[in-house]
């Protein structure tokens, strides 16, 4: 069992670390809400701490995920300063392939390895410990991470140098912006042609139109309720960091650049919180009260 310690204890840290503990490895956690790091310690025999420095002093892997670029790279200054040599920073945030580049590079240099490993499946699939992981990093780095996200991961796969776990992260949220928008239309579609719309979808949730967010969020996009999974504040932060990087690789993003629009009219309607399938309340606003 490996010595661990997790730094932010939000919707996806909390159930990922709680796994941890779950399957017998040494937890330490910190929060910035100390709150949520007791009841996260109380909850799962863990220990909390009042530094990311302390949690990280002595652990063989030190696990982040926190808000984004400026949140991590505070956090992993703060741990490296205790991190022992040969430990391994992982990183859970959904942050740029240029700051996991340029903290890779830090690492190397101190002695610690470092992995970018944001992850998909939200918060229902942190909870269920059946993340998909996708990894930038050193092999050999990897190869030693890799069975301790086990515990709280259904899929992990390295797919390169230090920065490409990010990237795999923005191909992911690209696929489902447009996915969300097309189901969007769809349903709004069937809506205006007076189909039924639970038979239209047992009909083509069985053939090439079938996706993940189809099985899941069509009942409650047709119902209008959207007060709970994925952000639409995290989306657009996500569909931020892809459309900058776009722009320094040259990648022509059209939809996704109007998706991101679209999100932004999601927020002006009051939104900010909803669940990202809720792209189809542009189309027909739910109603208020």
């Amino acid at each position: 069992m490996a010595k661990t310690a997790f730094i932010g204890l939000g919707v996806m840290g909390a159930p990922m670390a709680g796994h941890l503990a779950r399957v017998g490895h040494d937890v330490r956690v910190f929060n910035r809400t100390e709150d949520k790091a007791r009841e996260w310690a109380q909850r799962h025999n863990g220990r909390t701490y009042t530094s990311v420095a302390n949690a990280a002093d002595g652990a063989d892997i030190v696990f982040s995920c926190v808000g984004d670029d400026r949140d991590l790279r505070e956090v992993f200054e703060a741990a490296a300063s205790t991190m022992r040599k040969g430990a391994i920073f992982v990183d859970h945030t959904t942050a740029s392939a240029e700051i996991s580049r340029e903290l890779a590079a830090k690492a190397e240099a101190r002695g610690f390895g470092f992995l970018d490993a944001p992850v998909s499946g939200g918060q229902a699939g942190a909870e269920a410990g059946k993340l998909t992981i996708m990894i930038g990093g050193e092999a050999s780095v990897f190869a030693e991470a890799e069975p301790i996200m086990q515990a709280y991961a259904k899929s992990i796969t390295l797919i390169g140098s230090a920065g490409a776990g990010q990237l795999a992260k923005m191909v992911n949220q690209i696929c489902i912006a447009g996915v969300l928008q097309g189901l969007a239309e769809g349903l709004h579609f069937a809506k205006h042609a007076n189909l039924d719309i639970e038979k239209v979808i047992a009909a083509i949730s069985q053939g090439a139109a079938q996706s993940w967010q189809m099985d899941n969020r069509w009942k409650s996009m047709a119902e209008g309720r959207f007060d709970f999974g994925f952000a639409v504040d995290w989306m657009r932060k996500d569909l931020g960091l892809v459309l900058e990087e776009a722009g320094r690789n040259g990648a022509k993003l059209d939809l996704t650049k109007l998706v991101d629009g679209y999100y932004e009219d999601v927020q002006a309607m009051g939104g900010k919180r909803w669940d990202t399938s809720s792209l189809i309340a542009r189309l027909e606003p739910p109603p208020r009260g």
